[in-house]
């Protein structure tokens, strides 16, 4: 990498992308302002930006269809050891994916050429080997199976940004805790302002995932989807019979092909089963969609489709209690994120295809590199 002077910088987006930006850039010795609000305390009555890391389950893992996606994953969970390490935050758990299909799907064959191909471990399991492996799942006769147990499993995307943020800010950036409102660049540099002042700076980092494009005013090409996600609230029996249980991706057809995390213990005491997968991508136009659909909670005919899956798929199931969560996610038409520069002053990295949680501070470091003019990536805006 080359050298450079130590510039005035901020990012604004204080989620998983942002958040890593601002450690990476740090560490190099810039003086980085991280702009970005706090999580809302109440959903319903907020009236600002909204997330989608609010929460403690998120898959990881190796493997992708993508050699991009891949190298992604591999060099952020290489490095979750050093960002626990800087920030003092416990954020993943190795429990492994379970990569799960029929056995005649192009899918999941896929998983097992791949994998093989590329040097990720993973044992391979026909149905009578799943129902033995994993006897509290259902339904397994004609599937196939590979569970990669390495570098795998789930991360906390709450506890990950919480420990960005740390770092960075151990690192030396300044925390505004604030949304920002607009966004001008001159010939001197770029203003950022929030409801409370402004921010000066040389040069921005733009990683508010699906509120990027209204901030900036203008499209890049992506869509914002409605996404819903279901939990289940599990007793301690419960909990103990599904103490091997990894996390899932499931394939199949659109809308009954989840994913499937295992009980995970939440803020509020309680251990919660979350799956997700929605049928139809039902699109947010504006920041107005986004904002009444995060302030509805979410869609309760995909949580009862959600549901049954889970119940199908785990006979027996002993629920306590669900709940439903709105969620957001953003898709262009190359497959590959949006990371790289607007302008001379302007950047941004977003665009992520409900794949970033695992692999943000990769993302991250590519958008702190892209702001810094070092990296000229195949999918810049």
């Amino acid at each position: 990498m080359s050298v450079h002077r130590a510039m005035k910088l901020a990012v604004v987006g204080r989620g998983l992308i942002g958040a890593a930006a601002a450690r990476h850039l740090s560490k190099m010795g810039h003086e980085v302002a991280l702009i970005g609000p706090d999580e809302p305390a109440d959903f319903a009555r907020h009236g600002g930006v909204f997330g989608s890391h609010y929460d403690e389950g998120r898959i990881t893992r190796r493997f992708d269809a993508h050699p991009f996606w891949r190298q992604a994953n591999s060099a952020a969970i290489s490095r979750y050891s050093e960002i626990s390490a800087e920030s003092g935050v416990d954020f993943y758990r190795e429990v492994g994916v379970l990569h799960v299909g029929p056995r005649d799907g192009a899918d999941v064959a896929a998983v097992g050429k791949i994998t093989a191909e590329a040097g990720i471990p993973v044992e391979a399991y026909d149905d009578a080997g799943l129902a033995k492996r994993f006897p509290f799942l259902g339904l397994m006769a004609g599937m196939r199976g590979y569970f990669e147990p390495r570098d795998a499993g789930h991360i906390s995307p709450r506890r990950l940004v919480r420990a960005q943020t740390i770092a960075a800010e151990r690192a030396g950036a300044r925390i505004v805790a604030e949304a920002a409102v607009g966004i001008s660049e001159n010939g001197a540099g770029v203003t950022i302002r929030t409801a409370s002042g402004s921010v000066e700076a040389e040069r921005v980092l733009v990683a508010t995932g699906g509120h990027t494009q209204s901030l900036l005013g203008r499209s890049l090409g992506f869509t914002v989807y409605a996404r819903t996600a279901a939990l289940f609230r599990l007793g301690t029996a419960e909990v103990r019979r599904l103490a091997d249980m990894p996390s899932m991706r499931c394939f199949g057809p659109k809308g009954d092909n989840p994913y499937i995390l295992p009980p995970i213990l939440y803020p509020d005491g309680q251990n919660w089963l979350k799956l997700g997968g929605d049928p139809v991508d039902v699109a947010l136009e504006n920041e107005t969609d986004i904002k009444d659909w995060f302030r509805s909670g979410g869609s309760i005919a995909v949580a009862d489709r959600l549901e049954q899956q889970i119940r199908t798929r785990i006979p027996g199931l002993d629920v306590e209690e669900r709940r439903v969560v709105p969620c957001m996610t953003t898709f262009g038409k190359t497959g590959l994120p949006c990371i790289g520069p607007l302008s001379q002053r302007v950047t941004v990295a977003f665009g992520c295809y409900g794949k970033s949680a695992k692999c943000s501070d990769e993302l991250g470091r590519l958008g702190g590199l892209a702001l810094l003019g070092e990296v000229q990536a195949e999918f810049a805006p």
